[in-house]
């Protein structure tokens, strides 16, 4: 069993930077061996990969709406992988959830939501 929880969701205006992050637990589940990404959720549609990110941190990747605009990082001995967004927009609005697959199985936390609203 994996659990995760995120944080620091919340309302910004275009522009504006938030971060989140998520932290992981479990027995028998060791942070530091596993890729981790982030994905978002909007009503309606479908869970999207935002980024991802390796288990030492030397290699990311992004989709391509948000290049250049988030940066996924993540600190093995907190257990904690973060999400910071800048240059936020409208677009961005949903719900965010880490994810991490551990022994065939995908597990995800409750979520945070970011609306990006003027």
């Amino acid at each position: 069993q994996v659990q995760l929880v995120e944080s620091g969701g919340g309302s910004v205006q275009p522009g504006e930077s938030l971060r989140l992050s998520c932290v992981a637990s479990g027995s028998g589940f060791t942070f530091k061996l596993y890729y981790m990404n982030w994905y978002r959720q909007t009503p309606g549609k479908e869970r999207a990969l935002v980024a991802g990110i390796s288990s030492t941190g030397s290699s990311t990747q992004y989709t391509d709406s948000v290049k250049g605009r988030f940066t996924i990082s993540r600190d093995n001995d907190k257990n904690t992988v973060y999400l910071q967004m800048n240059k936020v927009e409208p677009g961005d609005t949903a719900v965010y959830s880490c994810n991490v697959r551990h022994a065939g199985i995908d597990y995800w936390g409750q979520g945070t939501q970011v609306t990006v609203s003027s």
